[in-house]
């Protein structure tokens, strides 16, 4: 049996790398927020655009998770097709070391 595992595995690092990038966006969409909720008099002003960027934030939280438990069960998915593949064909016909090595005589 034959698995060609390799656009999964291309799918898994494209995943990947969106994950980071997400990750990235995410950094940069924060990095200039502060931790304090402005709640003073004369700060109300502000309250609409720390529930903006909340509500943003929460958006690529949830996206991010949800890229995570996906390149997550891919990944695991991959390796499962990888060792099944390995188990089904210990000795695989393609080992360029097999193949060329000089028989003791």
């Amino acid at each position: 049996m034959n698995i060609d595992i390799t656009p999964f595995v291309a799918a898994f690092l494209v995943l990947g790398v969106v994950t980071l990038l997400l990750a990235a966006y995410r950094w940069k969409v924060t990095e200039t927020e502060e931790d304090v909720v402005r709640l003073a008099p004369g700060e109300e002003r502000e309250i609409p655009r720390q529930v903006a960027l909340a509500t943003r934030v929460s958006g690529i939280d949830r996206l991010g998770k949800t890229l995570t438990v996906v390149t997550l069960v891919l990944g695991i998915g991959i390796s499962c097709a990888y060792l099944y593949k390995a188990w089904l064909d210990p000795a695989p016909t393609n080992n360029f070391y097999r193949n060329n090595t000089v028989a003791p005589r």
